[in-house]
């Protein structure tokens, strides 16, 4: 079967299902059950300091090294001050590791400071809670293994390319393993910390990191194209 022919019956399946349900357009989202939600909410401070700086770490780090990685790109003023790109990218990746502890901890200070909740704890949440994290250990460990440390923290944005787009496990069953293995690590903190808290920060950490993507794909695909476009023309 052809490429063509073959993303014609994903795309007529794909119209089939939003047919089927409606389409998404006519959901009705006023009727979304949104008390497990409320029910979370009424055990969260959101005042309290250590939960804001929680949230400002989490926030922060995409941001920063999105706006950094973009600079650099565009100025290579970075790679000029380490005298290597591959030494400015590594400088950069261990700042990310040292923000990215810092989170974590200012996450765990957040959660070990408001109430646990009584509704979570309970033997087959704290299981799931370390089936998660043994998960997410092994998505981030994976992922880094099959980008090698420029690969995973940016170097494309150095001019360190990859010869080829990584295929393998774990990106053969699903996109983006590094972000979604590190929230399901949170997730699965909260869960065994029974901590309600935790489970609206780790929403936070969700979203930052799908905005992040929404950054992030595309700028990297045009890093590559760029790449084509010069080979083409040598």
């Amino acid at each position: 079967m052809s490429d063509a022919a073959a993303d014609t019956e994903e795309n007529a399946a794909a119209r089939a299902l939003l047919d089927c349900c409606g389409g998404l357009n006519n959901l009705d989202y006023s009727k979304v059950d949104m008390s497990p939600m409320e029910d979370v909410l009424k055990h969260v401070d959101v005042r309290d300091s250590r939960f804001c700086v929680a949230v400002i770490a989490i926030i922060f780090n995409p941001l920063f090294w999105n706006l950094v990685a973009r600079w650099e790109h565009r100025t290579r003023r970075l790679s000029r001050l380490f005298g290597s790109p591959y030494l400015a990218c590594y400088s950069l990746g261990f700042l990310i590791i040292l923000l990215n502890v810092y989170r974590s901890h200012s996450m765990t200070v957040a959660m070990k400071a408001q109430a646990r909740w009584e509704a979570m704890e309970r033997t087959e949440i704290f299981y799931t809670g370390v089936a998660l994290l043994v998960l997410g250990t092994l998505l981030v460990v994976s992922s880094f293994l099959a980008l090698g440390f420029t690969g995973t923290f940016l170097g494309d944005y150095f001019g360190i390319l990859m010869e080829e787009k990584v295929t393998g496990f774990p990106f053969n069953i699903i996109e983006n393993p590094m972000y979604w293995g590190s929230t399901a690590n949170y997730l699965g903190l909260a869960l065994i910390g029974a901590s309600p808290v935790g489970l609206v920060l780790t929403a936070v950490v969700a979203v930052s990191y799908k905005v992040a993507i929404g950054f992030e794909g595309p700028f990297t695909e045009q890093i590559y194209e760029e790449r084509s476009r010069r080979c083409k023309h040598k």
